[in-house]
C-alpha cells in the first residue's frame, strides 16, 4: 500500500522554482517582510543627503540660544502701560483663565511689573531696544524681530526640547541633526553640527539630548567643543599612541568591518566606520579651528576682552565665526542664566553684559567678511517672561515667571528681511494680537531659508514619516528678504 499518510506531501523528484520559492522560508513575501521590518535597513536606505528643494538663501546657521528665557518686556517688547500701572493687579480679562506654572499658582496677587530700564528707537527701522543692549542697538537695521513667538510648553525642559526638536517629548532629532541628515557636510574634516556652551554658568541643566540625533544615525549628533585641551572628549590619543599607530589601527578595523559587511549588511557598523574616520580627521582639524591666538587685536576689540578667555560667550561667538568659515553647517551656542524668577533686574543686567557686545560683534564680523548674506544668525530663548511679578514685589526688585504665550526672537542675515519687526502683542504684553508665529512656523521658515521644503525633509521611523515640523508649520513669508 503506497498511500502517504503525511498531508501536504510532494514528490521530491521534481520541485519547480516557483514551488521552491513559495514554500522555502515562508517564500519571497517573508523575505521581503523581514527586510521591510528591519529598522536598521530602513534607516540605512533613507539616510542619504537629500539636498535642497530650491535655491537657498542661507548655507549655514548660527543659533545663539539664550537658555532660561530672556524677558522680552525688559529687552525688546516695550510696554508703557506696564510702567503706568506698575504694582496694580493683572486684570482677569487679560489673563483669561490661562494656566500658570506651579511656581505662581499659589499666588493670591499678580501685580503688574513695568520695566525699570529705558527704551529708545534705533536705526532707520526705528526698532525699540532697551538700554541694556547698546551694542545690539547699533545693528538694529540688520535685525529682523519676531515679537509674536509662542509655544505650548510652559517649563524649561519641554520648552527647550520643543525649540530644538519640534516636540516637547525627548527622542526626536534636533535641528542640527536634521540639517546634517538633509544637507550633509560642507567640510569632511569637521562635523556638520557643532555645539558650544558657556563655561561655569549656573541655571537650568543642558543635557546632550538637546543636540542629539534621536532616531537618525548617531553621526548626525552635535559634537560639543569644550574650552580645554580635550576639546572633544575621548578624541586625543592616549599617551604612547602615535598618530600613525592610530591610523594603522583604524585601517585594520576597516578591513575587519569590510569583511563583516561582505557577509551581511549592517548599517550600525557602517555608521561606526564613518565615525572612526571622522574622529581621526578631527584630531588634526579641531586644534587649528579652536586656537584663537592668531586673531588680531581688532577682533578682541570688537568682541570684547572676554573673547580672550576660552569658554566665555564672547569666545564662543568668535569661535562660531571661525567654524562658519570652515564650513560647519549648524553651530549651536548655549548661554545659561536667563531664568529670572527673582531679582530679575540684577539677573538681566548680568546676562546682557555677558552677551550684548559679542552678539552684535558676530553680526558685524560676518558682514565685514561677506558672510552675513548666506549665514542665518538666530538669537532667543525657549519662551518669554510674565508681565506680572512672581513672588514678593519691592520698590526696586521683582521676578518674572515663565510665559509661553508670547516672546521675542531676532534673526539676521541668511535671507531674512533686515530692519523689520513682525508681530504685535497686546498693550500688557500678555497675548499676541497680530501675526502669531508658532515654533513649527519658525522651524519651517528657517528650513525654507536653507532651501528646504519642511514637508519634504522626512525620515521613516517605526512605520511613520517624521519631520522637524511634525504635521504643522507654515513659512512666515513676511520675514523673508
Amino acid at each position: 500500500m503506497n498511500e502517504n499518510l503525511c498531508t501536504g506531501y510532494d514528490d521530491s523528484s521534481f520541485v519547480s522554482r516557483r514551488k521552491f520559492l513559495n514554500t522555502f522560508a515562508m517564500g519571497l513575501g517573508g523575505i521581503a517582510l523581514a527586510d521591510l521590518m528591519n529598522p536598521l535597513t530602513a534607516s540605512a536606505s533613507s539616510d542619504l543627503s537629500i539636498g535642497t528643494h530650491f535655491a537657498p538663501k542661507a548655507k549655514r546657521v548660527i543659533y545663539l540660544f539664550q537658555s532660561g528665557a530672556p524677558s522680552q518686556h525688559d529687552l525688546f517688547d516695550h510696554k508703557p502701560r506696564l510702567n503706568a500701572e506698575h504694582g496694580e493687579e493683572l486684570p482677569d480679562s487679560v489673563r483669561d483663565g490661562q494656566r500658570l506654572t506651579g511656581m505662581s499658582t499659589n499666588q493670591s496677587s499678580f501685580p503688574l511689573a513695568g520695566s525699570p530700564f529705558s527704551f529708545k528707537q534705533h536705526g532707520d527701522s526705528g526698532a525699540t531696544i532697551s538700554e541694556l543692549m547698546p551694542h545690539v542697538a547699533e545693528i538694529a537695521d540688520e535685525l529682523c524681530f519676531i515679537k509674536s513667538m509662542y509655544t505650548e510648553a510652559i517649563n524649561h525642559g519641554p520648552a527647550v526640547t520643543m525649540m530644538q526638536t519640534g516636540s516637547q517629548f525627548p527622542g526626536r532629532p534636533t535641528i542640527g541633526a536634521w540639517l546634517s541628515h538633509g544637507l550633509g557636510s560642507m567640510n569632511e574634516n569637521l562635523p556638520s553640527f557643532v555645539v558650544l556652551t558657556t563655561k561655569d554658568k549656573g541655571g537650568q541643566p543642558l543635557g546632550a539630548r538637546y543636540w542629539g540625533s534621536g532616531f537618525l544615525p548617531n553621526r548626525h549628533s552635535g559634537v560639543r567643543l569644550r574650552p580645554d585641551k580635550d576639546a572633544v572628549l575621548y578624541l586625543n590619543n592616549p599617551n604612547g599612541l602615535s598618530r600613525s599607530s592610530r591610523r594603522s589601527t583604524i585601517e585594520h578595523l576597516e578591513e575587519l568591518h569590510a569583511y563583516q559587511l561582505s557577509k551581511q549588511s549592517d548599517p550600525v557598523l557602517e555608521n561606526q566606520i564613518q565615525q572612526y574616520e571622522m574622529a581621526f580627521r578631527l584630531q588634526a582639524s579641531v586644534p587649528g579651528v579652536t586656537d584663537l591666538s592668531g586673531e588680531p587685536e581688532s577682533t578682541y576689540k570688537l568682541y570684547g576682552e572676554d573673547a580672550r578667555t576660552p569658554g566665555t560667550y564672547a569666545a564662543n561667538c568668535l569661535l562660531a565665526r571661525r567654524l562658519a568659515e570652515k564650513g560647519v553647517r549648524f553651530i549651536q551656542l548655549y548661554h545659561k542664566g536667563w531664568d529670572g524668577h527673582a531679582n530679575l533686574p540684577g539677573q538681566i543686567k548680568g546676562s546682557t553684559r555677558e552677551t550684548d557686545q559679542a552678539s552684535a560683534a558676530l553680526i558685524k564680523d560676518l558682514k565685514s567678511r561677506g558672510m552675513l548674506d548666506d549665514t542665518l544668525v538666530i538669537w532667543g530663548g525657549e519662551f518669554g517672561r510674565t508681565n506680572y511679578c512672581q513672588g514678593k514685589m519691592t520698590p526696586d526688585n521683582f521676578g518674572r515667571d515663565h510665559h509661553p504665550r508670547c516672546f521675542t526672537k531676532w534673526m539676521a542675515g541668511g535671507g531674512v528681511r533686515p530692519g523689520y519687526t513682525h508681530g504685535v502683542t497686546d498693550e500688557y504684553g500678555y497675548s499676541i494680537v497680530q501675526d502669531p508665529v508658532h515654533v513649527h512656523d519658525f522651524h519651517a521658515t528657517m528650513l525654507h531659508l536653507l532651501g528646504i521644503d519642511h514637508e519634504r525633509l522626512t525620515h521613516k521611523y517605526q512605520g511613520r514619516y517624521f519631520r522637524l515640523t511634525d504635521v504643522h508649520g507654515h513659512v512666515v513669508k513676511d520675514v523673508l528678504a
